[in-house]
C-alpha cells in the first residue's frame, strides 16, 4: 500500500506567479499519472505546450482563461477540460484571486513540449535505486 502525505509535498515555483505541488508521480509511486496541482496568481498560468499523452485540467477556484490552438474558453470552479494528446494547450488567470487548478496526466512522469525552450520540460521522474 502506498500512501502519500500531501501536507509533506512541497510546493515548488515552477516560474514567477506559479506553486506548484506534485500528488502522484513516478517520483513517488504512480505507474500511470501524473496528478498535480498549482496555484496562480492573477494573469499567470502555464505557457502554450503540448503533451505525448491525453491531460485533464481541472478548475478548483478561480477562474481561468483556458485554450487548444487558438480556441479559447473560460473555466470557473467545478469545470475541466479534457486536452486531446498532442495538442497545444495552456491556460492562464483570468480572474482577481488566486486560480487553483488541478492536472491530470495519462502518464506518472511530466513531460511537455514547449514554444518557450527555457521552460522545464521534464519532471518527477522515477526514484533511483
Amino acid at each position: 500500500m502506498n500512501i502519500v502525505d500531501l501536507n509533506a509535498q512541497p510546493r515548488e515555483e515552477w516560474r514567477s506567479g506559479v506553486l506548484t505541488r506534485m500528488r502522484v508521480s513516478a517520483a513517488n509511486g504512480g505507474t500511470q499519472l501524473c496528478l498535480f496541482e498549482q496555484w496562480c496568481e492573477p494573469g499567470h498560468g502555464a505557457p502554450t505546450h503540448l503533451h505525448a499523452v491525453e491531460e485533464v485540467l481541472h478548475v478548483l477556484e478561480g477562474e481561468a482563461d483556458v485554450w487548444i490552438d487558438d480556441r479559447h474558453a473560460k473555466l470557473a470552479s467545478g469545470q475541466l477540460m479534457i486536452v486531446p494528446a498532442g495538442r497545444r494547450h495552456g491556460f492562464a488567470n483570468c480572474g482577481s484571486t488566486t486560480l487553483h487548478i488541478q492536472s491530470t496526466l495519462a502518464a506518472p512522469v511530466f513531460e511537455a513540449a514547449y514554444d518557450d525552450k527555457r521552460e522545464t520540460s521534464r519532471r518527477w521522474l522515477p526514484r533511483s535505486g
